[in-house]
């Protein structure tokens, strides 16, 4: 229960911020004061509440705090204006279209010490909270690589950036949370196969600078919708599903053998599976409840600060640059 209540505003009511307006509408200690779109409200989201054309309007009903759910393209702008009438934000990832501007939002927000969070809300999935509390309690010992597959159907609501600063997004800065770890330099391959500008397909071989290994594989081509992360370690590894927020650890067997040219081989053997019973609570709905209690002033709520944002634009930039060279790129965040 917040100790008052917030009055929220959304700018974007297209794919994603319907989703942000069901939310805000049900979310305690919150009222939904009214959306931004100058396409209006195709979804009917609002429910009641005013919708206005543009930014200027919306901060005219004196919202404590406003989401942001426009384009990608928008962010910068939109991020800005709130900055600039002193009101916190919650803007969807990724923080802007390239590092220059998400630099801008960073130091305007900072600048006057006003909070603002992104939206990257993988770290708000119950599989991956869990798998990371797992890790920073050292059960599958030395951490030794990273691996994602995040893969499915073109989405029509994307027009203005590709699969990585959309999709890789994602998994760039959940690799970093999960393992604590910075990404020191990065390899990748993309394909446009759509006949669309941006690409729509890339392959990452990332390096930490704790010494683990990160892959990521990442399309809009695939007719099989999978959102997986592997995490493999010393004592086995963690098989996070984030569209079924399933966890699941493979175990390390134990084997004895007396051939002396198989012994000589340290390895590994399967082991017990076992599959968390975890609570399941919707990522939106909670990344919404850590952004209402940090402006109701919870210290150290757990939000994905500007920063950090930042720092996966970075990578994602290293990523398409080093597509588009064919070198190994260092990202600039180590």
């Amino acid at each position: 229960m917040t100790k008052r209540l917030l009055r929220a505003g959304l700018v974007g009511l297209g794919a994603m911020g319907r989703h942000h307006a069901r939310v805000l509408r049900a979310l305690d200690g919150v009222e939904l004061v009214g959306g931004a779109d100058p396409i209006g409200d195709a979804h009917g989201a609002l429910g009641g509440a005013p919708l206005v054309p543009d930014v200027e309007r919306l901060l005219a009903l004196r919202p404590d705090y406003v989401v942001v759910a426009c384009p990608t393209a928008e962010h910068e702008r939109v991020g800005l204006m709130l900055a600039a009438a002193g009101v916190p934000a919650l803007i969807e990832k990724p923080l802007a279209h390239d590092v220059p501007a998400a630099l801008r939002v960073v130091e305007a927000f900072e600048s006057r010490g006003l909070l603002a969070a992104v939206g990257h809300i993988e770290r708000y999935n119950p599989a991956l909270r869990s798998m990371r509390a797992r890790l920073e309690t050292g059960e599958l010992g030395e951490v030794f690589q990273v691996a994602t597959r995040r893969q499915g159907p073109f989405p029509n609501r994307i027009a203005d950036v590709g699969v990585v600063k959309d999709l890789a997004t994602h998994d760039l800065d959940l690799t970093g949370w999960v393992t604590g770890a910075t990404y020191r330099s990065v390899a990748a391959k993309t394909a446009h196969r759509s006949g669309r500008p941006h690409e729509d397909l890339v392959t990452v071989l990332g390096d930490l600078d704790s010494g683990v290994i990160a892959n990521h594989l990442v399309n809009w081509l695939s007719p099989l919708k999978e959102r997986v992360s592997i995490v493999t370690g010393e004592r086995g590894c963690f098989v996070a599903d984030t569209l079924t927020a399933d966890l699941t650890f493979f175990a390390n067997g134990s084997t004895v053998t007396e051939w002396d040219a198989v012994s000589v081989f340290r390895g590994v053997s399967e082991g017990d599976m076992t599959r968390y019973a975890i609570p399941k609570r919707e990522p939106l709905t909670v990344e919404h409840e850590t952004f209402r209690d940090a402006v109701d002033g919870k210290r150290d709520a757990g939000i994905v600060t500007l920063r950090q944002g930042l720092r996966a634009v970075m990578v994602a930039e290293a990523v398409l640059e080093s597509a588009r060279t064919g070198a190994t790129v260092p990202t600039g965040c180590a």
